[in-house]
């Protein structure tokens, strides 16, 4: 008998966050999130806890854990979005449909209590979290920020009445044989001509001093007319960088300054931390530092986390110029390639910009959407 349960109680948050690691237990391609941030998930004073309502339920058959979802009202974004929507994310299930659909039923009834008409997911507290159902890609390797699941969540969450809303898709991106030379001279013309220059500090700290604001507001005019998106509070951005700044190398992050040495375009990038994180499932021991350590000093692979330009400066080729210094820096760090994240599937844009390297698409994820 499949029975679900409220997480209320120190034991069912550790049951919580321990299932995924049972049931991904031996998978080569999962990649966990760390135990201490799933565990800041649940404190009050957690940012995202003062503007967003959730909930948790875990589901148990014969007393055993068998599956667990977090529910989320992201109140901002539905203010900026005029929508009632509940998200779901954290959905983690044994292979059968009933176990699911307890599920998905307990988070719309307590969506419709608090007068939510519109049911999506996977989505994350923001779009700098994990989101999206990996529906193609199986057998490729995992970046640290993305969530991997098994094939068959696809149908468990179809069979419950969700339909497809929105397509991710990702790239594994490698330099190629030949530097394109007129790349690199348009970028630099285009640079001149506006009067902008790269900036690269030497240390995070001087990133954080004198440029988080900026590349933040960066990032919100960047995203912002993307799916999903919301505003950023200055509580949530100091959370998100102090995560950052333990991850991120001062030399994988560039800018590109205007004359005022205000942020027009960016690129952020991570080490790959994808195989420490799985080798210690999630949690921060000795071993993990050490792999951890080695991992960020010298990566075999990087992750391409976000990249943007403001958009009067999209047709202007100040993207190319990014793009170029980017082909540059995966050649002379020597890198097998860079995985990038994210980018929706009819961002023309984006993907354009990316012509220059040798690529594969090897990843797609999936936002569902269903009436309650």
């Amino acid at each position: 008998m499949v029975t679900i349960k409220k997480v209320e109680t120190s034991r069912e948050i550790r049951d919580f966050i321990n299932f995924p690691l049972k049931l991904y237990k031996g998978n080569e391609y999962y990649v966990p999130m760390l135990y201490s941030g799933e565990k800041n998930i649940f404190k009050k004073d957690y940012p995202f806890n003062k503007v967003c309502d959730t909930c948790f339920f875990l589901a148990y058959e014969d007393g055993k854990v068998v599956g667990r979802i977090q529910g989320i009202i992201q109140n901002p974004a539905n203010e900026k979005w005029n929508q009632k929507r509940v998200r779901f994310t954290r959905f983690d299930c044994i292979n059968n449909q009933e176990v699911a659909n307890m599920l998905f039923d307990s988070v719309v009834s307590w969506a419709k209590e608090k007068g939510m008409t519109e049911f999506v997911g996977p989505l994350g507290y923001s779009d700098l979290e994990r989101e999206g159902l990996l529906v193609e890609g199986f057998d490729q390797p995992q970046t640290f920020e993305e969530q991997y699941n098994y094939e068959y969540y696809q149908h468990l969450i179809e069979g419950y009445g969700f339909a497809k809303e929105v397509d991710w898709i990702e790239l594994q991106l490698r330099a190629p044989k030949e530097v394109n030379e007129k790349l690199l001279r348009v970028g630099s013309l285009m640079l001149k001509r506006y009067d902008l220059r790269l900036y690269q500090a030497k240390n995070l700290r001087e990133y954080i001093r004198d440029y988080v604001e900026g590349v933040f507001e960066l990032i919100d005019k960047c995203y912002s007319r993307l799916y999903g998106t919301m505003p950023l509070n200055d509580e949530i951005v100091a959370a998100y960088v102090k995560d950052f700044k333990l991850i991120v190398r001062a030399k994988d992050l560039m800018l590109i300054l205007d004359k005022d040495n205000k942020p027009v375009g960016f690129a952020l990038m991570f080490p790959s931390i994808s195989d420490a994180v799985r080798k210690s499932r999630g949690h921060i021991t000795i071993p993990f530092l050490i792999r951890f350590l080695k991992a960020k000093k010298h990566p075999k692979v990087i992750d391409l986390g976000l990249i943007g330009v403001l958009p009067e400066y999209e047709s202007r080729g100040i993207a190319s110029s990014l793009i170029g210094l980017l082909v540059n820096y995966l050649k002379d760090e020597g890198f097998d390639h860079l995985e990038t994240n994210l980018m929706l599937e009819d961002n023309a844009h984006i993907q354009n910009t990316m012509k220059n390297f040798e690529k594969v698409q090897n990843k797609r994820r999936r936002c569902y959407k269903m009436d309650i």
